[in-house]
């Protein structure tokens, strides 16, 4: 009789459990890719334990999708399909990463206007990921719904999207462990076992508002001291830079498929720096890859941050060419990074988040639900809106000139 799971060790969940039908998936050739695509793009130059990859964390991002499913499902909110069907959508919801993962996004966004979101629904809908769910009795269209947030049941979308998505809480566990970053502890066993629905939406125990409180905190710090460090965004300024110049050259930004699974970290950066020279543009994209590859990184010169949305305001190709002409130097040594994330992550249909339903239940009384707006929740609401970063970055040669300019136009008009 063939064993209907296996087990797989895990530093962040002891044990995750891949069913038969999960596994057919999790062994295909595309999903097996994201092995090789890590979760924190160029973190691991500043953090050397950042080598963790969207494998893992699809992997558990699953497990974690399948205990609040499960919890759900005791409260009888889910059938036994609906369990499958979540921790199947869930390990697929990152399938569509590019290489260095949401570093690539931008490199998408500017030169085609897709996303990773919908290049994940072109693989499972399109490629052998669909041929799989199909054989395994599970629907392709529905699970691509899911995994990206549009499908009609809104709170099981919000289990795997989300504020109190399964997979920031695997993120966030996940990142913190192997950067050795000390924000990220979460007691998310609380929140998971406190979940509930309440109208199509999914709600929260009251008593758990201080978990999902110290949740919002410790991803608003992770952001700060990791995803949005300095150097971790000097590296990948220096690679989307490298991945746009030679865009036109290696047809980096494309939507087909089978040209699309190819690409991974390791594929990208040696196409990058085996660049034939042939113009300006190429033998610059071939530079910034070998200084990336030898950690001979950018610095940043000047550095401000925003709690609500500034950046809107900012032409930066207009900032570029001033802070050059000011410091006397070649347009191409000024690089402004412009870092975005909304302080509560968005919801699954991509807007922001201004509220969270709180359940309560006194003895033997019916259960209450109510929205709580963020606003309400002193610390959260601190951090509420957007946090924008705007950085200027060059080489070491130009630091000081390029330092004085900036400090000079952005003292003026920021």
């Amino acid at each position: 009789m063939a064993k209907k799971y296996v087990q797989i060790v895990d530093p962040i969940h002891d044990f995750i459990t891949v069913y038969s039908h999960e596994l057919g998936l999790v062994d295909s050739p595309i999903f097996q890719r994201l092995r090789r695509i890590r979760q924190l793009a160029g973190a691991h130059l500043v953090y050397p334990g950042a080598q963790h990859s969207r494998f893992e964390h699809s992997l558990g991002t699953m497990h974690v999708a399948g205990q609040a499913a499960s919890i759900l499902k005791e409260k009888g909110y889910l059938s036994s399909d609906d369990y499958e069907n979540i921790r199947m959508a869930a390990l697929l919801h990152d399938i569509g990463h590019g290489p260095f993962s949401h570093l690539f996004e931008e490199v998408l966004q500017k030169n085609k206007t897709i996303s990773h979101e919908e290049i994940g629904k072109k693989i499972i809908l399109e490629s052998e990921i669909g041929d799989i769910i199909n054989k395994s009795g599970f629907d392709k269209k529905f699970l691509s719904n899911l995994a990206f947030g549009n499908s009609k049941y809104q709170f099981m979308n919000e289990i795997i999207s989300g504020g109190l998505s399964a997979d920031m809480m695997d993120y966030l566990l996940r990142d913190g462990y192997f950067t050795g970053a000390e924000h990220a502890k979460i007691d998310f066993m609380r929140i998971i076992h406190s979940l509930d629905v309440h109208e199509k939406k999914l709600s929260l125990a009251k008593s758990a508002l201080y978990s999902f409180e110290s949740m919002m905190i410790s991803r608003y710090q992770m952001f700060k001291a990791v995803y949005f460090h300095k150097t971790v965004r000097s590296a990948e300024v220096m690679l989307i830079q490298s991945m746009l110049l030679a865009d036109k050259e290696l047809e980096l930004a494309t939507d087909d498929i089978k040209k699309y699974v190819q690409m991974t970290d390791e594929f990208v950066i040696s196409k990058l720096v085996s660049l034939e020279p042939k113009d300006a543009d190429l033998k610059r994209a071939r530079q910034l890859a070998i200084e990336y590859q030898e950690r001979k990184l950018l610095k940043c010169v000047y550095e401000k941050i925003f709690t609500r949305p500034r950046m809107n305001q900012v032409n930066t190709d207009e900032l570029q060419n001033r802070i050059a002409k000011k410091a006397q130097v070649n347009k191409c040594e000024v690089f402004i990074d412009i870092s975005k994330t909304p302080s509560i992550p968005l919801s699954p249909s991509k807007t922001e988040s201004k509220s969270i339903i709180l359940a309560t239940k006194k003895g033997e009384g019916p259960k209450e639900s109510y929205e709580l707006p963020i606003s309400e929740i002193p610390l959260v609401s601190a951090i509420s809106g957007f946090m924008d970063m705007l950085r200027v970055y060059t080489r070491q040669q130009f630091r000081k000139k390029v330092e004085i300019a900036a400090n000079v136009i952005l003292g003026e008009n920021i």
